[in-house]
Formats: C-alpha cells, structure tokens, sequence
C-alpha cells in the first residue's frame, strides 16, 4: 500500500512540474521594476519607507535563530521558496515584468517580519547576480514583495482561520494575496511616479492594474495551490518542525 508521505511527495512532484510548465520562463527585460526606471525622489521615498521593516525583520530573525534554531531549516526552505518562485519572469508592464513571489509561505510560517529579510535578500542576489531589478529600485521593490504582499497574506491566513478555521482554505487565500497584492503595490508605486496626463493618478493606476492583472490573477491562483502543496508535504516529513513551528511562532 502506498504510504501518505508518498502520497504527498508525488503530489508535490506533479505540482511543480505542471507549475513550472504553466510558468515556463520566458525572455524579460526587468524584474518587478527595472533600474533606473523611477525618478530619483521617488526611489529614496521608498528606500526611506522600507528601511524600518528591514531592521524589525532582522531583529525578529535573530530571535528566532537564537530562541528555536531548531527552525532554520525551515527558514531556508522559506527562503528557497522565495528565491525558486521569484525567479520565472513574464514580460508585463513596460518597466516591470510578473511572477510568483513565493512569500507567503514564510509568512504563514514565520510572521510578516521576517520576510521583510529574505525576500529582500532574494531581490538583492537577482539584481546584482541576474541582472533583473536594481539597486536603485530595490527599495520600491522589496517593499512591495517583501513587506506589503507578505503583510496582506499573514492578516488573510488569520482573518480565514479565526472565521472559518479551514487551513487547507487560508493557506491558499493567503498565498494568493501575497502575491496579487505585490502587484497592486507595484501598480501604486508606478502610478504615483508616472501619473497619466488625463485623469493624474487613477487613470494611471486603471491601466497598470489592468495590465498587470491579465498575467498576476492566475499566477496568483496557481502559487496559493503550489503553497498548499508545499504545506501538506512539510506536514508529512518534517513533522517535529511543523508542531514546532506551530506552537512557537506567531505565524503558523
């Protein structure tokens, strides 16, 4: 009789297969948005603005190093994720290209904090490394990636659990919105520094929205299913983080 841990491990096989077939990486010319791209105050503002999340993520990373190291791995696999699903790109809005973020499992793990760390950390190595952002902009970017979107998925995965109490459902609702929200906070940022000369910001923020959603809704959907796979097989192999991390931290 096949066993549930293989069960699961199969199901997780086929999942990435057939989401990195639907994903499949095409030619693109930036990630999220490019360098050089925003005009120079608009950049600091968002350095300016992302700073503080990345110094209270620090701080909740080495609490949780110091107090449960037991959870590193699990910080990597975080970590991992983040930097796997990141990395398929699709041409989108001139400037800026989709994909997956990845953050929203870390987020239901660990808290919204330390994401501010890892995802930032995975958009420094692609801009330096693979030529996709830049360092100009990666204030913009990893405030929409590694603070908004990870922020809006943990506060859907405890809305969905205290009013439904169905995991399987909140893990999707939260993967799916950490990533659909990075976008709307990239389309925000973008309409704020290039207004439309008819109707200033909202018409701005109408037509990159709208662009962005006909790539970032099915992404959105495809991360939250693949996220709820990754979760069923932590659950199956790696058991004693999972009750650990459960009764440990704030997220999960």
């Amino acid at each position: 009789m096949i066993s549930k841990k293989a069960i699961s491990t199969l199901l997780l096989v086929l999942g990435f297969t057939l989401y990195l077939t639907v994903n499949e990486p095409q030619s693109a010319y930036a990630m999220h948005i490019m360098e050089g791209f925003l005009p120079l105050g608009w950049a600091i503002f968002w350095w300016a603005v992302f700073v503080p999340f990345f110094i209270l993520g620090l701080r909740a990373l080495i609490k949780i190093t110091r107090e449960t190291p037991e959870l590193k791995i699990m910080l990597g696999v975080a970590g991992a994720f983040i930097l796997v699903l990141s990395a398929l790109k699709i041409p989108s809005v001139t400037g800026s290209s989709s994909h997956p973020t990845g953050t929203g499992l870390g987020a239901i793990m660990f808290g919204p904090l330390p994401m501010s760390v890892l995802g930032s950390i995975v958009l420094l190595f692609q801009a330096l490394l693979l030529a996709h952002g830049g360092l100009t902009t990666l204030g913009a970017n990893a405030f929409s990636m590694a603070v908004a979107g990870p922020m809006i998925g943990y506060a859907a995965y405890r809305g969905m659990m205290r009013s439904t109490g169905k995991q399987t459902l909140s893990i999707f609702t939260a993967a799916a919105l950490a990533n659909l929200s990075t976008y709307v906070v990239t389309s925000i940022q973008l309409s704020l520094a290039f207004p439309a000369e008819s109707g200033g910001f909202l018409a701005s923020l109408a037509k990159f929205g709208g662009i962005f959603a006909i790539t970032q809704v099915p992404l959105a959907i495809s991360e939250g299913l693949l996220t709820v796979l990754i979760w069923n097989w932590l659950k199956s192999n790696s058991s004693e983080e999972m009750s650990l991390l459960q009764s440990k931290m704030k997220g999960a």
